[in-house]
């Protein structure tokens, strides 16, 4: 499970990330990512709509999924951004493994790792 610290929860910092952030997309998987507050640890939220499933069981089990990938690098990555993991319908389908190379993959196109200009 993902540290309460690293939760992205407030309406305010969805619709920054959303209004600010730069996107990129890999797959199923659409990564926003607004990197502007500083010292602060990362923060991550996950959106798994109906359109994926139907089935929360399904749509809870692709989120616990990323939750579990992203919590693995939070270490990795650099301070003070915020993201949002939005699944497409067809990530239901994919292993873990595929998910997370995904994961890594928008990881190094939007710079977040700390080795990464």
């Amino acid at each position: 499970m993902l540290p309460k610290k690293n939760r992205l929860k407030k309406k305010k910092d969805f619709e920054r990330v959303f209004k600010k952030g730069k996107g990129a997309k890999k797959d199923y998987l659409v990564l926003k990512v607004f990197n502007q507050r500083g010292d602060e640890d990362c923060r991550f939220a996950f959106i798994v709509s109906q359109k994926v499933s139907k089935k929360a069981t399904v749509r809870n089990k692709v989120r616990r999924r990323l939750r579990e990938i992203v919590r693995k690098k939070i270490p990795f990555l650099k301070k003070g951004i915020d993201g949002i993991f939005i699944a497409l319908p067809g990530l239901e389908e994919k292993n873990y493994q595929e998910i997370e190379k995904m994961v890594e993959f928008l990881f190094r196109k939007m710079k977040i790792f700390k080795n990464e200009k």
